[in-house]
């Protein structure tokens, strides 16, 4: 495949997964997410990755080494390797969806998982 193409707000919006990695190319990857009220992505550092964040819908805040920064729709966030992140859902009541590139990919490609716990589950297991 030489790329892809798709209406990224509508998939985002559509998401109900917490990570579903939609393209994954050599040096890049396309994952959504979707936070649900008052859930975080989890306090993290990618070394060797750096990472671009857009929101679509929803309010939070991310982290970056400490610093905190308010989050919307339209929102977009930048983070090199080595710092360390969080995004979390500052919402009561309603989701918070985005759309994050990895360069390089940092999931296997295809993977989703329905829940952070999922996630969580999947990034422990041996091997």
């Amino acid at each position: 495949m030489s790329g892809y193409v798709t209406n990224i707000e509508r998939d985002t919006i559509a998401n109900k997964n917490f990570r579903r990695v939609l393209y994954t190319g050599p040096n890049m990857q396309l994952v959504l997410m979707t936070l649900q009220p008052g859930e975080d992505i989890g306090l993290e550092v990618h070394v060797d990755h750096d990472q671009f964040i857009r929101v679509e819908e929803g309010v939070g805040v991310v982290l970056l080494d400490g610093t905190e920064h308010s989050l919307g729709d339209g929102s977009a966030v930048v983070i090199l390797a080595s710092v360390e992140h969080n995004v979390v859902n500052t919402s009561s009541d309603k989701p918070l969806r985005l759309y994050t590139l990895y360069s390089p990919p940092e999931h296997a490609d295809g993977t989703v998982h329905r829940t952070k716990r999922e996630a969580e589950a999947a990034e422990t297991k041996p091997g």
